[in-house]
């Protein structure tokens, strides 16, 4: 069994409609949400967009038995103002991948989005996890170490004690965080980009913090391997070792997902980490749904990578592909 612990929702055209909405009248015209079939729903599950085809038959295609399926980052606005438009844009998607959840529970599993409104306390977001969770039994959240968006305002390090609330939530919860940024408003660095950026400095701020001293039960996946941090890990280690600590197997508190769209990508992050540190992700479909010329399949199609390593033992194998993510996010399957 394949389980990809990252994927994004294909939603309805009516959600991005009501996002743009929301924008256009601040919150002057309230909060009401389109009505949408479950027919319709169903539709989009599948309706061609940014892929070969559509989202359950792209699955299909890459042997994608179950997806974890949570909103998609870069629409989430956490940077816009009034707060407000961003808990009901939040929540609404949250309910939208609910009615998609039970309509197709054989193929895909609740990950919450998060209101996290820029500025705010972090403790703002903690009844929309709870509701999540408990209500809509979803079984984990994203996590956007910069609410900023990239905006030319900091937000604190994600070893800093302003997020310990939320830490404090997820493991009386006992469901994982899915670092993963969200918009970026500078040109600079566009968003796909800026994922990359922020999931390397989220790495760097839990690992020289006491996170994980003072939450040892909290469990974290962080997106796209980790961003550049397996690829410089000896410069992490050698400021390790001058602090008196060990980079490598402080980088094992935290759990990685696949979604790396080359075989030495891939071959560096599982023998940096370990197999039982990765979970398979491929964002199918996403950004990797382009055709590779070379191959003629999608640069998403990545378990043929996994599956070929031979200096992986099967058992290996089934935890990158099923067993991890059956752990972290306590699925039983």
């Amino acid at each position: 069994m394949i389980i990809d612990c990252h994927g994004h929702v294909s939603a309805p055209a009516d959600l991005w409609v009501y996002k743009s909405l929301l924008l256009s009248h601040r919150g002057e015209h309230g909060r009401k949400f389109p009505e949408i079939s479950d027919e319709e729903l169903l539709r989009y599950a599948n309706k061609k967009e940014m892929a070969p085809c559509g989202h359950l038959d792209m699955l299909d295609r890459v042997g994608t038995k179950l997806q974890l399926l949570s909103p998609r980052p870069f629409q989430m606005m956490h940077s816009e103002k009034p707060g407000k438009l961003v808990h009901w844009f939040t929540e609404e998607s949250n309910n939208i991948i609910a009615r998609q959840v039970e309509l197709m529970p054989d193929r895909f599993i609740g990950v919450a989005g998060l209101p996290q409104v820029a500025g705010d306390p972090v403790e703002v977001v903690l009844p929309e996890l709870e509701r999540a969770v408990v209500k809509l039994g979803f079984k984990g959240c994203l996590l956007n170490p910069d609410p900023f968006e990239n905006s030319g305002v900091e937000p604190p390090p994600l070893g800093d004690r302003y997020w310990y609330p939320l830490y404090e939530k997820l493991c009386e919860l006992d469901v994982p965080a899915h670092i993963h940024s969200a918009g970026s408003r500078s040109e600079r660095a566009p968003y796909t980009l800026n994922f990359l950026l922020e999931e390397t400095m989220a790495v760097y701020g839990l690992l020289v913090s006491d996170v994980f001293k003072d939450f040892p039960d909290l469990k974290i996946v962080v997106s796209h391997g980790g961003g550049a941090i397996p690829f410089h890990v000896g410069r992490f280690r050698a400021s390790a070792i001058r602090r008196g600590g060990d980079f490598i197997e402080e980088m094992r508190n935290l759990y990685y997902d696949t979604v790396l769209y080359s075989e030495e990508a891939l071959r560096l992050l599982i023998k940096t980490v370990g197999a039982d540190r990765c979970l398979f992700g491929a964002e199918c479909p996403g950004v990797g749904s382009a055709v590779d010329p070379d191959t003629g399949v999608t640069l998403d199609d990545i378990a043929p990578f996994i599956k070929g390593f031979e200096w992986l033992s099967e058992e290996e194998k089934t935890m990158i592909f099923s067993g991890n993510a059956k752990k972290v996010f306590k699925l039983d399957i």
